[in-house]
């Protein structure tokens, strides 16, 4: 992880915006506020891109998501390729391509209309085959049918990523403050007042909230609560073999045991995901990898790639992601409040759309607009799912479910 960013004690606490959440989406945030001369306070519970953002898979994907994200997909590669040069940091960014297999025959023909249809959206595809496809992919196992290939996607580090964009925004001006707990936000007047749990009142005209899995608890201090779960990506690496692998490779499938992917790094080491997620904690900021579920794992891998069934894996981790039940996040303006923004509940695919939903939140906050539609991301499709009621304190409000 990162070394501490931690500001001195006598650092302003008031700037134009105040940006809670150290993740992918918070870092790249402040960075582009700062690049549009916004000053920003970032304000992280722990360490920047400690929780998601620095234990997921790493993949730069863009095919597979819903056609409305990838608007801001498409503007996140751009900052991909340029990132070396724009952070002044290697993240390890390899614009390798990336698969997606199946095995099901109606996969295969979704596989040809979602490459008709992402085409629309700047997306270009290649879908291959039956021999068309092993004689491009020959290690891959016979009951594979057809390949979605997205040449320019790929994969970075995601344990330099967020911090890396943290430094890059502190080195422009913004105040990055870590191992800082925040217990209330409030709307203030004209603005917004940020209290962590050390005292330390901070203001701002706007406030981002990029809380991941923790994002509701202050989200319904706003009267917004939204139904995030916390869920914990299954993640292993193997031992190091020669590098032959160029391509990130995934399982599409709606068999959850089946939904395996890889990616291997130049060193050798090929890192590996997928089937069902084990147990997280957001209290505790806790997750663990359950035994079986590896197993399970590298014998879908032995069926993907027959060829990988010799190597070992070395270690496992996990850690805390953030779900909505529509598997869509909430990026975008408060339906409530003026001046709040909202960018989390990324479903375990929030990595590789990070800065450009960074990019475009900074562009919201600055400019009041944005050419991306955000209507089918917004948190008021949670409205009816919950009643918030009054308790006579200040600012003080309880939450039930509606059912």
């Amino acid at each position: 992880m990162s070394a501490p960013l931690q500001a001195s004690p006598t650092a302003p606490t008031r700037a134009d915006v105040i940006v809670i959440g150290g993740g992918i989406m918070g870092t790249s945030t402040a960075f582009f506020l700062r690049r549009r001369n916004r000053s920003v306070i970032l304000l992280e519970r722990g360490l920047t891109g400690q929780q998601a953002s620095g234990v997921n898979f790493g993949g730069i994907r863009r095919q597979g998501r819903a056609l409305p994200q990838l608007a801001m997909a498409n503007r996140a590669l751009k900052t991909w390729q340029s990132a070396k040069e724009l952070l002044g940091e290697d993240i390890e960014f390899l614009p390798s391509g990336h698969t997606r297999v199946c095995y099901h025959a109606h996969d295969a023909e979704y596989f040809d209309q979602y490459a008709n249809d992402a085409r629309a959206y700047g997306l270009d595809l290649e879908v291959l085959h039956g021999e068309a496809m092993f004689k491009r992919f020959p290690f891959l196992g016979r009951e594979v049918l057809a390949a979605s290939i997205s040449a320019f996607d790929g994969h970075a580090n995601p344990r330099l990523a967020a911090p890396a964009f943290g430094r890059a925004a502190a080195r422009l001006g913004a105040r990055i403050v870590e191992n800082t707990e925040i217990v209330h936000v409030e709307k203030d007047g004209d603005g917004f007042r940020v209290e962590s749990g050390d005292g330390v009142v901070y203001r701002a005209a706007q406030l981002v909230i990029c809380a991941g899995a923790w994002a509701s608890r202050l989200t319904e201090q706003f009267g917004e609560p939204a139904p995030v779960r916390a869920s914990g990506p299954q993640m292993a690496v193997t031992e190091p073999v020669p590098y032959a692998f160029r391509s990130s490779i995934g399982v599409f499938t709606s068999v959850k045991a089946e939904s395996v992917y890889f990616r291997q790094i130049p060193r050798g080491n090929i890192i590996l995901g997928g089937g069902p997620p084990g147990p997280a904690d957001a209290i505790t900021r806790r997750a663990a990898v359950l035994p079986i579920n590896t197993v399970r794992q590298v014998a879908q891998f032995r069926r993907l790639v027959p060829a990988l069934a010799p190597l070992h894996v070395i270690r496992v981790w996990s850690g805390v992601e953030g779900y909505l039940p529509d598997g869509e996040p909430v990026i975008g303006p408060s339906s409530k409040v003026d001046g709040l923004f909202y960018a989390f509940g990324f479903c375990g695919s929030g990595f590789q759309i990070g800065p450009g939903v960074g990019e475009t939140l900074a562009e919201l906050v600055d400019t009041g607009s944005t050419p991306i539609p955000l209507d089918l991301f917004s948190i008021r499709r949670f409205a009816s799912q919950f009643t918030v009621h009054g308790t006579g304190q200040p600012g003080v409000q309880t939450v039930t479910t509606s059912p």
